[in-house]
């Protein structure tokens, strides 16, 4: 028996048809069915139009955006012969609006997304407003971004080598109260303990200290026998090096090296978004993948007693919450205000060059490449992790979230082990 299920609020829509046999599921297709062109609308513009236009690709990851653009404009650069370099200060001010972005984008997949479905799978009665406690952190937390991006979303404060803003002592002490103030909601709502305590955990056992929504989240999917589905083949890639996360692949714990060639896209059956392989493998991105390239002791305990599974996955991404507003309140305890916020001329041209801009989004990594001649943008190619995660797969073996899916007992546990992948149609059909 085939069943079609329309997946709304993931930031556009997707079409899963699901194959059932014996009540469960065998098999699954995941379906978009449009797209935007906007690699398409970059041929012939500017190279910076780029700053302008790529942001507009997503409503939640456009800062993500901005930064892989601006990062592939300045890797062409400097294959060019430019001698431009940023400074630190401008590096951190970018660092710490890009975590300011996954920060908002994590707890409102938290609350929006994870809580409710996971709530009507276990038939949960809870009459609590979990909008309300996703738009004050979210809100929260963009003001502080504001403070130096100037607005959010779609903003393009990042230039070639640089930065437009030139911050304050106010401002940064205005940004470390608005930090201060979202760790705070974060301790006493969602996890209900400290944060060093919470990044102090480093073994399964420890998991009952943890408190709040999340404590509860982690309850309701172990007495729920939930914490052992969703699992996929166990491989993990991160190709971005922002936030202190490191790049690399974990096959299934031993980690290597990896190189952008040998990244593959490929067009799909039935869907007009595109699959992402590294050497035809399908690799899984986001905070797990960061989590075990990075060594988490806690994510890789996890993984050690649960693999790749929706437990570790989720515990992933709430946990890089906490791991982000540790590394944003030290950025601006040592954010130098007396260096440059850029170090190239706004009116600097150079008409050749080819470059590849990275950086971790919240979803995982974001590739963002282009080729200019004569001035002009001749190839843009936008490679987003929702690519990797939510490819069909092949007769070789399947994708990532496809093989996550199968043999889950019925459609609203595969619809949640789907969604723990958070999904973003919007990026995906770019």
């Amino acid at each position: 028996m085939i069943v079609k299920k329309l997946i709304e609020k993931i930031e556009g829509e997707a079409e899963l048809d699901f194959s059932l046999k014996n009540n469960r599921v065998e098999d699954v297709k995941i379906k978009y069915g449009f797209s935007r062109g906007i690699e398409n609308i970059l041929v012939g513009k500017a190279p910076r139009d780029a700053l302008v236009i790529t942001p507009r690709v997503c409503g939640i990851c456009n800062h993500a955006h901005l930064i892989a653009s601006v990062k592939a404009l300045e890797d062409g650069y400097q294959k060019a012969g430019v001698e431009a370099k940023l400074t630190k200060k401008a590096e951190d001010i970018r660092e710490f609006t890009l975590a300011c972005e996954l920060i908002q984008n994590h707890i409102k997949w938290l609350y929006l997304t994870i809580v409710p479905q996971l709530e009507r799978l276990t038939s949960v009665l809870n009459h609590q407003n979990h909008a309300i406690k996703a738009s004050y952190l979210s809100s929260t937390i963009t003001k502080a971004l504001a403070i130096f991006a100037g607005q959010w979303p779609h903003s393009s404060y990042a230039v070639p080598f640089g930065v437009t803003c030139d911050p304050t002592f106010v401002d940064i002490i205005e940004a470390e109260n608005i930090i201060d103030e979202a760790i705070k909601f974060f301790e006493q709502v969602v996890v209900g303990m400290k944060l060093d305590d919470i990044l102090s955990i480093n073994s399964v056992i420890e998991l009952p200290k943890i408190g709040g929504d999340f404590g509860k989240v982690i309850s309701m999917i172990l007495s729920n026998n939930l914490a052992d589905k969703g699992k996929s083949h166990g491989r993990f890639i991160v190709f971005g090096d922002s936030l202190s996360f490191k790049r690399g692949k974990s096959v299934p714990t031993q980690i290597s090296n990896i190189k952008v060639r040998f990244i593959k896209e490929s067009s799909q059956i039935d869907t007009v978004a595109k699959a992402i392989t590294y050497k035809n493998k399908h690799y899984e991105m986001g905070p797990l993948a960061r989590g075990m390239i990075t060594k988490e002791p806690i994510i890789k305990n996890l993984h050690k007693r649960y693999k790749d599974s929706l437990l570790t996955r989720v515990f992933a991404r709430v946990y890089e919450v906490a791991i982000l507003l540790d590394y944003n309140k030290k950025l601006l305890s040592n954010l130098d205000i007396n260096e440059a916020s850029c170090t190239l001329d706004s009116d600097f041209k150079i008409d050749n060059f080819e470059g590849v801009g990275i950086v971790e989004a919240a979803r995982g990594s974001l590739i963002h490449k282009t080729k200019v001649k004569e001035g002009l943008i001749k190839e843009y190619q936008i490679i987003v992790p929702t690519q990797w995660n939510l490819a069909q797969g092949d007769k070789n073996e399947q994708g990532v979230a496809i093989k996550a899916m199968i043999g889950s007992k019925n459609i609203e546990e595969a619809t949640l082990i789907f969604r723990s992948f958070d999904v973003c149609s919007v990026c995906t059909l770019k």
